[in-house]
């Protein structure tokens, strides 16, 4: 419950990942807004549904807009955003369940306009919201509420996906991190064009992958998060692929290329294409 909100009690159980992401996501805004000389309202945070949806509830602050919007939708509503209002800093705030199944169908041809927009995407493996159901993201094999004689689908790779559909900024990192996570998030911010920063946000209660991401040695857990090299090129789209095939859960920039956004090609063609009222006019003229 909160003053923002009176009529709903928005929560996340404790140790959620998306504290994390929250605090990150938070650092990332404030950071833009202050460079760029813009008030906090200039940003606007499309949200879907599941835990991370909460996320548009639970900013501290000076709110921004936020829309909370329907399950796996956050793309085509974000896009409407971004293409009508460019001058707005558009955000999308999703979870696997929501951006990797009913909404995966929307990820190829949004990266094909590559319009202006930063995708952060909790990645906890399973539904958390709904008590704790597979998702695309859950392990083959895994114990769920929903499968509980293991999951039978092959698990998603997002990364690997992102890069063949042609997303033009792709990062990846963990929700325990959120300082160097903030940053992520804000080089996706001034990328041109469509950023997605893949989060690792551990569920702790049908889903803690904390010992498994980070290693505990007590367990003789080796940790699947390993920090991407310093001479990884991320212009490489060969390097960008071995990165992801290597296995585990890089954490860095894994791919950046730059072509045209739809808003710089709109631009063009309004410019190229209007005609003035008076030209209009007289061609009605006999």
């Amino acid at each position: 419950m909160s003053d923002r909100n009176p009529e709903y009690d928005f929560k996340w159980c404790p140790g959620c990942g998306d504290f994390g992401v929250k605090r990150a996501l938070e650092q990332a805004i404030d950071t833009y807004t202050e460079e760029f000389e813009i008030p906090r309202t200039s940003n606007v945070i499309v949200a879907g549904i599941g835990c991370s949806g909460n996320m548009v509830h639970m900013l501290d602050g000076e709110q921004p807009f936020g829309i909370h919007g329907i399950h796996g939708r956050t793309l085509p509503i974000a896009f409407g955003v971004s293409t009508s209002r460019p001058d707005l800093n558009t955000i999308v705030v999703a979870g696997d369940g929501d951006f990797l199944s009913i909404g995966a169908e929307h990820i190829p041809p949004t990266a094909s306009r590559n319009p202006n927009m930063t995708c952060v995407i909790m990645d906890n493996g399973v539904y958390g919201l709904t008590k704790g159901q597979n998702s695309p993201t859950s392990t083959t094999g895994q114990i769920t509420t929903s499968t509980p004689f293991g999951k039978l689908d092959a698990q998603m790779k997002p990364l690997e996906l992102y890069l063949s559909y042609g997303v033009s900024y792709i990062a990846s990192h963990y929700s325990s991190k959120p300082k160097v996570l903030a940053e992520f998030i804000l080089e996706g911010m001034k990328h041109p064009g469509l950023s997605i920063i893949h989060v690792q946000s551990p569920c702790t209660t049908y889903n803690n992958t904390y010992d498994i991401l980070r290693g505990s040695k007590k367990d003789n857990i080796p940790g699947t998060a390993f920090i991407v090299d310093d001479d990884h090129d991320p212009s490489d789209y060969d390097a960008a692929v071995d990165l992801i095939n290597k296995g585990g859960v890089p954490l860095g920039l894994i791919y950046k290329k730059q072509p045209p956004t739809i808003n710089d090609l709109q631009d063009k063609l309004i410019k190229e294409k209007s005609k003035k009222v008076e030209d209009i006019l007289s061609s009605y003229s006999i």
